[in-house]
């Protein structure tokens, strides 16, 4: 099963980004994402360490962007939470007298070691704007047909 805390934190770095004037609070955040508001919390903590975001507590706290969006890319945001490679190796060692068994390890480490880069290089290709100007192009369109009907 694919990790999605990096999806949930371009939602959540999109939706703090679309109201850049105020804090906002977990639970707002939570029921756009569709999650619990402790998992938010969770995701928070890792975006606030890579100084993504800055977080106050209390009646007037919430979390706001501590850089405009076009400053943020990608490759941060999936550095901050993700905790693994692209892809896992082998939980266990290979057995060493198998024809195959002797060199995979090397070889997907290898790989392993390209593709991460590759996504990274990817990834920092996009800033977060860029995501808010594309989700606003594609809603765009419904927008303009709900007011024709």
């Amino acid at each position: 099963m694919a990790n999605s805390q990096f999806a949930m934190a371009v939602h959540v770095l999109a939706m703090l980004a679309n109201n850049c004037d105020e804090r906002i609070k977990s639970g707002y955040l939570a029921e756009s994402v569709n999650t619990n508001a402790v998992v938010i919390r969770r995701l928070l903590c890792d975006l606030h360490d890579a100084e993504l975001v800055v977080s106050r507590t209390g009646y007037s706290g919430g979390t706001c962007l501590t850089r405009q969006p076009s400053a943020i890319t990608l490759d941060e945001v999936f550095d901050a939470v993700s905790k693994a490679d692209v892809f896992g190796l082998h939980p266990n060692q290979p057995k060493s007298d198998c024809e195959i068994g002797a060199g995979i390890t090397s070889v997907l480490e290898r790989l392993q070691e390209e593709t991460n880069l590759s996504v990274r290089n990817s990834l920092g290709s996009y800033s977060l704007q860029d995501v808010i100007d594309e989700v606003v192009r594609i809603d765009l369109p419904k927008k303009q047909e709900e007011l024709v009907t």
